[in-house]
């Protein structure tokens, strides 16, 4: 019996029926078939414990999510005692706690005017469209082919196909896609002048952090400028402090008009986003303040923690540490790239954000995930180029769980050829 208070299993195959009878079918079958059965029971830190026990480091993060580590003790701390006064609030109503994180967040960004509160990203995505729009009175969006922004109204249409057509949800006479890191193409989709806005994640994370190359970003926003588009940079999983700054865009030297941030500005506790926009995108509060309203979006309690993993996010220690673990990823993925290199094929990293290239099968890093897994390390392969593995090491991961996380890679590889193995003589 697995008994999680409220929640009781018989065993961990009741579980995966009923998940597959009651929530999702093929999201659960497909895990089970790539032979991995988490089911994530305990997390403290930057472990998860499987149902059963087993524990599990954690390099997935949710797209950084668990940025500050699962159940933050100071967090955790922030949000019992936001219990005792706060409850969701009232969207109709000027709030304290939505009042003092906008100003936190404006204050960390600059160019940026106002802060609009959502409860996911996906839905800070529609803010930034939607302002956009009002701003240049204009419709087209375009983005990246491979880019991802989420799956509510708007942001999904900006995405992979994949996840618009079983919908019924692509748009593409409205929302237009061009290569990364291809300024040609980019150009000739903002020059017929009818373009709202482009937006793109500073770095592509479901695309597999591919890097944008030097000079890429500042030549988009020259382009915006000239053709009178506005720039949203999509800092959901490049924001806070993942690359070394507070926000991806700045580490680059780019001014958005807009940017949004979500995941780990919920510290992985209570739900909340933001898209904050500079003077111009933002006229439509003064104009129409209810024209964009969200009974969750904002809600008093995510405030109050998000308002916490801010001031954490800028602590010297903390910045100090993200150093220090940028600078052990390289020099460690370095060493086992000559180590492994018949199967390891590169490495692509900005900071603490790192996507390791296992280029010699089309779903290479899914086998090294179910290898690694085997390890005791969860890692996720990228969705839109499966050859690259999404590695995400936390902030404030200390010096011994990494050296532990890179002998455990280190002793996945053999697994790992294994399985990448029989996975060619299967094709």
């Amino acid at each position: 019996m697995y008994d999680f208070g409220p929640f009781k299993f018989e065993s961990k195959q009741d579980f995966f029926d009923k998940a597959i009878r009651f929530w999702n079918p093929d999201k659960t079958r497909f895990w089970q078939k790539a032979g991995i059965d988490l089911v994530i029971g305990k997390r403290e830190g930057y472990f998860l414990y499987d149902m059963s026990g087993r524990r599990l480091i954690d390099l997935h993060l949710n797209g950084g999510t668990y940025n500050l580590g699962h159940r933050n003790p100071e967090l955790v701390g922030t949000l019992k005692s936001a219990l005792d006064y706060f409850d969701i609030g009232n969207h109709w109503f000027p709030s304290v706690a939505r009042t003092a994180l906008a100003q936190s967040l404006v204050d960390v960004s600059p160019g940026m005017k106002y802060a609009v509160f959502a409860p996911g990203g996906a839905e800070a995505v529609d803010i930034a469209i939607k302002s956009a729009r009002y701003a240049t009175k204009r419709r087209k969006i375009v983005s990246i082919i491979k880019g991802y922004h989420g799956h509510s109204g708007l942001a999904v249409a900006t995405g992979d196909d994949r996840f618009t057509k079983i919908f019924l949800s692509d748009q593409p006479e409205t929302f237009i896609q061009v290569p990364f890191n291809d300024i040609d193409a980019m150009e000739q989709a903002l020059e017929g002048e009818d373009v709202a806005a482009l937006i793109m994640e500073t770095i592509p994370a479901t695309y597999g952090f591919p890097m944008p190359k030097d000079g890429y970003l500042s030549a988009c926003k020259a382009l915006c400028e000239k053709h009178g588009a506005m720039y949203i940079a999509d800092e959901v999983q490049t924001g806070l402090m993942r690359t070394g700054s507070m926000w991806g865009w700045q580490t680059y030297g780019v001014q958005p008009d807009i940017m949004v941030t979500a995941k780990g500005l919920s510290g992985g506790l209570y739900p909340i986003s933001a898209a904050l926009v500079n003077d111009k995108a933002g006229g439509w509060l003064n104009e129409d303040g209810a024209a964009h309203i969200s009974t969750t979006g904002g809600a008093e309690l995510g405030c109050v923690v998000a308002y916490k993993v801010i001031e954490m996010l800028q602590r010297p220690e903390l910045v100090a540490n993200v150093g220090t673990v940028t600078e052990f990823m390289a020099q460690a993925m370095g060493e086992m790239l000559a180590r492994h290199g018949d199967i390891f094929t590169g490495v692509r990293q900005k900071g603490v954000i790192l996507g390791l290239e296992f280029g010699n099968h089309p779903e290479g890093a899914v086998f090294v995930s179910r290898a690694l897994y085997e390890q005791g390390v969860w890692a996720i392969f990228s969705s839109l180029d499966k050859r690259v593995l999404q590695w995400k090491p936390g902030v404030l991961l200390d010096r011994e769980t990494c050296r532990d996380i890179m002998d455990r890679f280190d002793a996945a590889m053999p697994r790992a050829r294994e399985l990448l193995h029989q996975a060619g003589k299967a094709n």
